[in-house]
């Protein structure tokens, strides 16, 4: 292929000179890269190749800086970019959102066929739900460090219909609540046509997308906490606004959803100090007061509820962090540091998060008034990685705030720096991010599904075996709460059983599967079955764990 040379008009006597060697490089490698990533991910929606995207954006974001470095002059965008822009811009901004949520709904709905079984998170809320519905049927794999938020929403779902559907519905629900929040808290912080693509970016990112089909409670959770960040925005800019008597509200809500948003919580107060001045919120005295008020008024039941179960008011905060899988303080924040922000938002929401850090630092270094708003975001979104980093395991799905965050700050980077190419380049990204939706809904689906699904098959055989005693039964295994949900059994973990007494009249099942986890080994289940009489057989499945075997305790001598 032929690149025609960079040529740069000479400043005194108007003939081009020939660009530098590296800049005509990078050119070449962006224009390269760019066309490899528009084409790989037309090829990914489509579903000609599998596999996850190459992040060539990643390679393309800096050769493009590279290649424009230094020129005198911009030239205005071509003529026939400016005429379809100008005709998209004709469409309302709402047509254009209806439309990305529309995106969701097609995307959840096709991904259901994928992932049909539902999954260990899913199945703890569900078998809560059910057992709120149902007065007695067991919780299987419940604690009590558990949010009852989502639980909640389950129950009334299952009221309607009781099976995995209604509660992927709900999942549905939360998310086209966070989408459209996404939307109006961006189109208020940026312009309603910026806060767009901001949504469209979000729900074209692999962390994002992934557990959009899912009943868990972190994408509800995150709509929750933006409308916090809008509040605390406009309590701030908007001379004698009440905005923070509103904070609470949404604020308790986030956290009767997930008890993990306590640290996030902290990160966007943290924030909000940091940008705004301590002496801006006190000058608010008053209003801080009662926020700060109501929102432990709020929480009274939870303390209350907390108290009674581990002697303490902040005993379940606590004990959620004990839980985290990590394996040393920290290793979350290594984690996230470690996938920022590919494994995030996908290469191309992975630039704009990029260009959102490049913001902050701009905004930082102005110090101007009006900056501060940006300073807010970028800090809120730093520290949330660092307190969440610090305070548990790594996880995609409890960063969905700092993600948003960057995105909204990356897009108004992105839109000021272009100038005149503004409209072009935004309009470019969204194209972009529209493809990426169905190509990362197709990664999704056939290489992420298939693993947990496989395995899913294997616990779904044995639960339908074991479902339909007479007599109330407990299942000893690695895998919980899915063969509590689908079996109507109780279930308990290995470790759990050891620290624990059956009631008396409870048929126990010890259940190993041949690619098992958490499985006892062979003197472990000797002493487990402790001497007593046993009935053993063995369940062939078609999933991935292999066959299990069943071993049933006769009752005590």
């Amino acid at each position: 292929m032929t690149t025609a040379p960079v040529l740069i008009p000479d400043p005194v006597h108007g003939a081009p000179e020939r660009a530098p060697r590296g800049r005509r490089v990078a050119l070449v490698v962006a224009v390269v890269t760019t066309l490899a990533a528009v084409v790989q991910q037309v090829l990914h929606a489509v579903g000609v190749v599998g596999g996850q995207p190459w992040p060539f954006l990643l390679v393309a974001a800096p050769a493009w800086l590279l290649a424009v470095r230094g020129l005198r002059t911009v030239p205005d965008p071509p003529p026939v970019a400016v005429q379809a822009v100008e005709r998209l811009r004709r469409i309302p901004a709402w047509a254009w959102v209806a439309g990305v949520l529309a995106m969701a709904a097609a995307a959840w709905a096709a991904l259901q066929d994928h992932e049909p079984l539902i999954g260990h998170e899913e199945a703890v809320y569900g078998n809560k739900a059910r057992s709120w519905l149902d007065d007695g049927t067991p919780d299987a794999g419940w604690g009590t460090y558990r949010p009852v938020g989502l639980p909640a929403l389950g129950r009334i779902a299952l009221a309607v219909h009781d099976d995995v559907g209604a509660l992927r519905v709900v999942a549905l629900l939360l998310t086209l609540f966070t989408l459209t929040t996404t939307y109006l808290v961006a189109a208020r912080l940026t312009t309603p046509r910026r806060a767009v693509v901001v949504t469209l970016l979000l729900l074209s990112g692999l962390g994002f997308l992934r557990r959009v089909p899912l009943f868990l409670n972190d994408i509800g959770a995150t709509g929750l906490l933006l409308i916090v960040v809008y509040l605390l925005v406009r309590a701030q800019e908007k001379p004698g606004s009440r905005a923070l008597l509103a904070v609470p509200i949404p604020a308790l809500a986030a956290f009767y959803l997930r008890y993990g948003v306590v640290g996030t919580l902290a990160a966007v107060v943290a924030a909000a100090v940091l940008a705004y001045g301590p002496r801006a919120w006190l000058a608010q005295g008053r209003r801080l007061a009662l926020c700060a008020g109501i929102f432990l008024a709020g929480l009274i039941p939870h303390f209350v509820y907390a108290t009674e179960v581990t002697g303490g008011p902040l005993g379940l905060i606590f004990s959620a962090t004990e839980h985290a899988g990590r394996a040393y303080v920290g290793d979350g924040l290594v984690y996230y540091l470690s996938i920022f922000p590919y494994r995030l938002a996908g290469d191309l929401g992975g630039v704009v998060m990029a260009a959102g850090l490049w913001g902050l630092g701009a905004a930082i270094r102005r110090r101007r008034r009006d900056d501060r708003r940006h300073v807010f975001l970028g800090m809120t979104a730093v520290l949330t990685f660092v307190v969440l980093g610090v305070a548990t395991d790594g996880e995609p799905r409890f960063v969905y705030l700092p993600v948003v965050l960057l995105t909204v700050l990356g897009v108004q980077t992105l839109a000021e720096a272009a100038g005149r190419w503004s409209a072009t380049v935004l309009t470019a990204v969204a194209a972009l991010a529209a493809v990426t939706v169905p190509a990362t809904a197709q990664y999704v689906a056939h290489d992420a599904m298939p693993g947990p699904t496989a395995q899913r098959v294997s616990t779904l055989a044995v639960a339908r075996q074991l479902a339909g005693g007479d007599r109330p039964c407990l299942l000893v295994t690695g895998y919980e709460p899915d063969l509590g949900w689908y079996s109507g059994c109780d279930a308990v973990t290995y470790g759990q059983y050891r620290r624990m007494t059956p009631p008396s009249g409870v048929e126990v099942s010890l259940v190993l599967f041949e690619r098992g986890r958490l499985q006892p080994g062979p003197a472990s289940l000797r002493r487990l079955i402790d001497g007593r009489a046993t009935t053993t057989r063995t369940i062939p499945t078609e999933g991935s764990l292999g066959t299990a075997t069943v071993i049933t305790l006769g009752a005590r001598s």
